[in-house]
């Protein structure tokens, strides 16, 4: 026992005493001050030779933005996304203000034709016609939804290859599909007033010659605003007659 606490004496004995202690907190303070004083001193005064500006020297700078607060509010960067992108409608190809010129310039075969407008793959207005015209065929108790697509299809195909040997630039089936199934309007007339009379006699074949003129003529003149085709009008609408006349045999017999 004496022999343990003996060498517990001995591992705990050291030379290093409460006053040493505190001198060298006092020691590291004051180091630590001068550091602290000489650091301060060379802030203060600038090195030999260094340009400082004079605004500097006046008064420190002057910050008036604010942090993690963007220029723009959410509302302002929304509004200018909007701003640029276009709306829905445009961006699917379907245009009111186009629709209804061209619904107006069929309806009308005299006025001229604007050849940057008719030259549009617009179907929304073909596609509305060519419904319209099977609906009011099956009103009238004629079922011919198929022959309606069919005789479009085959006489869009047909006159997309005469107009490309005809004119110099060419045209793409969305145009010649747009332009026959915009000018298909008189031929729902026809079919309109099928419903209210007969039209197997002379009224009603008069009646049918003068809307397959109609719909030739708009047709025709559409064709040659927008292909650059002047003289060529009475070439176009031969064929086109010959389309539409299958269509007003549908509908009156």
């Amino acid at each position: 026992m004496s022999n343990f606490e003996q060498f517990q004496f001995d591992f705990y004995q050291s030379n290093y005493t409460i006053d040493d202690q505190e001198e060298g907190c006092n020691s590291y303070g004051s180091d630590k001050n001068l550091c602290e004083s000489r650091k301060s001193r060379a802030e203060k005064q600038p090195a030999a030779g260094a340009f400082v500006p004079s605004d500097m020297l006046l008064s420190p700078p002057s910050y008036t933005g604010q942090i993690l607060q963007p220029a723009c509010s959410p509302d302002t960067l929304s509004q200018l996304d909007y701003a640029e992108e276009p709306p829905l409608l445009e961006e699917l190809g379907i245009n009111f203000e186009h629709i209804w010129q061209k619904t107006l310039t069929v309806l009308n075969p005299m006025k001229p034709a604007d050849g940057s407008i008719m030259n549009e793959t617009d179907l929304t207005g073909p596609m509305v016609f060519c419904l319209a015209l099977g609906a009011t065929l099956l009103m009238a108790g004629k079922v011919h939804f198929g022959y309606v697509y069919g005789m479009s299809a085959i006489g869009c195909l047909a006159m997309h290859a005469l107009l490309n040997l005809m004119s110099v630039s060419g045209v793409s089936h969305g145009c010649v599909a747009s332009v026959l199934g915009y000018c298909l309007l008189p031929m729902v007339i026809l079919s309109s007033s099928a419903v209210v009379f007969s039209l197997q006699g002379i009224p009603g074949t008069v009646l049918a010659l003068f809307i397959i003129g109609w719909c030739s003529l708009s047709a025709s003149k559409i064709f040659t605003s927008a292909l650059a085709m002047e003289g060529q009008q009475l070439l176009i609408a031969y064929p086109c007659a010959l389309l539409y006349g299958l269509f007003a045999l549908l509908t009156v017999f």
